[in-house]
């Protein structure tokens, strides 16, 4: 797998993320970091999530898109969309529930030549671990079989004193 990359594009308040290769933990500061700054800019219409390049995806960035769904709906009453063509995605997708928080659709048309690589914002342990233990708890609060699966490594997390 390629270490991963996140690309992004903005117009007219509609956002794009495009995850590029093996999208780890080590990305978490600069995909919140944006994540707050789309969520709070005034103009914001719509985001979508492009995985049609993503080779891995690990449980703290499916954590922070869980994140963002959560938010865009509060906050604006929308849902964002993921594009993802890869079947494995797909099922890790499907099997943590985001078919009910995001509208996932399998091609769309090209628009990478608006899309900018982000700078990788590097973050302290402390801070990494809060991220990790954050974008778990989106993930339980998607559906039961995620609190299940996650609810061990989130105690965990939570008497590290993460």
């Amino acid at each position: 797998m390629s270490t991963g990359k996140i690309q992004f594009a903005e117009s007219d308040g509609i956002y794009v993320l495009k995850f590029v290769g093996d999208v780890r933990m080590t990305l978490c500061t600069t995909l919140d970091k944006l994540l707050e700054h789309v969520l709070a800019r005034k103009g914001f219409k719509s985001i979508l999530v492009d995985l049609t390049e993503t080779e891995g995806i690990d449980s703290t960035s499916l954590g922070l898109l869980a994140k963002l769904s959560v938010q865009a709906r509060k906050r604006f009453g929308l849902i964002p969309t993921i594009i993802s063509s890869n079947d494995d995605i797909n099922r890790v997708l499907l099997s943590m529930g985001f078919d009910k928080v995001f509208v996932i659709v399998k091609e769309s048309k090209d628009g990478s030549q608006l899309l900018r690589d982000l700078p990788n914002t590097e973050c302290s342990e402390q801070a990494a671990r809060k991220q990790v233990l954050a974008a778990h708890r989106a993930l339980m609060n998607l559906n039961e079989s995620n609190r299940v699966i996650f609810q061990d490594l989130v105690q965990t997390l939570e008497a590290e004193n993460y």
